[in-house]
């Protein structure tokens, strides 16, 4: 699935135009990832026994049959009652707080996936691979009807024309650095497969000349540093009165970073677009989700390590845990789509040895109407709580309060 994917998002507004009497259009016969929730999913006892839908060849003689339950995936052919069995799948609905589900079918593959949260082989809980055989029986299905008793179960949440078919890499490399082992092997993402918004991004923040120790001042980077450690110092003060800025009750000092804003909000994306974090060692932010924007983020200095989690949820104790980690270095670019790596937690590990200094750059999809202006965080208490991006500092004040404390030390 690539991260250009076109795709059909299920709302008010176009719910009455793709949707008739449950039925739902595949975008390409035979392949597409169809994306859903659960609208009772509150705790195991209220779940629904099970969710099911089918995909329906033309006439509705044949297709599969998709049941979601307590227990598993359960997958039957229509025509022969054929099961089609995954042994290793235990896992159907979840009674974790925030989860949704979702399941492809790839004609081309033949191969059928489904699983939880963000749609991507990391999440599956459920694959099967058909014979080739069962290609043209597979290119024959058309649509996708909801089953009547879980009607008002299933809430469809968004329709993909491309199925799931191998990892999405995390780093991007543009044209000139590419190779066919790249390619090949599918281990960067080749900046033209962004989305044109972080294309946009990317190519914003990604020349050579984007430095921070630059002609001006080539100490930026020791000042940013000497600032940290040295109390009395703005970003030593700045980051102590953050302290509480996540959770108001309990100050944790190491659950901060600092937000250099660079230009103005022009109402694209949550907060102003391009923001420059600083994270001093062992620091790290709260599990958290980026309003569904696009993002591109370039590691200026140091390095982070990044925790993937497939959903946002606020059940601590039993809750989500992270399908991958990844840590990025200096000159690293990485990325962020409405549907992929959105929630996650970032920290600059104590080992470390440098303050990681990063440039994040936001910005809503062209066809995103809503912009939810917050990024959702889990506090202490393991509450879904709002933080609306704000500025510590502009980058041009900061530079010049920098310069000013380095000739000054």
């Amino acid at each position: 699935m690539s991260y250009k994917n076109k795709s059909i998002i299920f709302n008010q507004n176009n719910l009455l135009n793709k949707i008739e009497e449950s039925n739902i259009k595949l975008l390409v016969n035979g392949q597409g990832v169809f994306i859903f929730k659960n609208n009772n999913n509150t705790s195991l006892s209220l779940l629904p026994p099970s969710l099911n839908f089918f995909f329906y060849n033309k006439t509705q003689t044949d297709g599969l049959y998709v049941e979601f339950n307590d227990k598993n995936v359960f997958v039957q052919k229509i025509s022969d009652h054929s099961v089609l069995v995954d042994k290793n799948n235990h896992i159907g609905l979840s009674n974790l707080n925030g989860a949704y589900y979702w399941f492809s079918i790839d004609a081309q593959n033949q191969k059928l996936y489904g699983g939880i949260g963000e749609a991507r082989l990391e999440t599956v809980t459920y694959q099967y691979t058909l014979d080739h055989k069962s290609k043209k029986f597979l290119e024959s299905l058309e649509t996708i009807k909801i089953g009547t008793a879980s009607s008002k179960f299933i809430k469809p949440i968004q329709l993909f024309r491309d199925p799931i078919t191998e990892k999405v890499p995390l780093l991007v490399k543009n044209t000139n650095s590419l190779t066919m082992n790249d390619i090949a092997k599918g281990t960067y993402m080749p900046k033209a497969n962004l989305s044109l918004v972080s294309q946009k991004l990317y190519d914003c923040i990604s020349g050579e000349k984007f430095v921070l120790d630059d002609i001006d001042f080539p100490d930026f980077t020791k000042a940013i540093e000497y600032s940290i450690i040295t109390p009395g110092k703005w970003c030593y003060e700045k980051i102590k009165d953050k302290s509480t800025e996540f959770n108001k009750d309990k100050p944790n000092i190491l659950e901060t970073y600092l937000r250099v804003t660079l230009g103005k909000n022009n109402g694209e994306s949550p907060g102003i677009p391009y923001v420059m974090e600083i994270w001093p060692i062992g620091h790290y932010s709260p599990v958290h989700c980026h309003a569904g924007a696009n993002a591109v983020i370039r590691i200026l200095h140091g390095n982070i390590n990044v925790k993937l989690f497939p959903f946002l949820c606020n059940q601590e104790k039993d809750g989500v845990k992270e399908f991958g980690i990844a840590n990025f270095a200096k000159d690293d670019i990485t990325w962020i789509s409405p549907n992929l790596n959105q929630v996650h937690q970032l920290e600059n590990d104590a080992s470390n040895t440098e303050t990681c200094i990063t440039i994040q750059c936001y910005m809503y999809d062209n066809e995103n109407t809503t912009h939810y202006d917050y990024f959702d965080y889990i506090d202490e208490k393991g509450n879904i709580m709002q933080y609306e991006p704000d500025s510590d500092i502009d980058f041009i004040a900061f530079k010049s309060k920098m310069f000013k404390e380095w000739n000054e030390r």
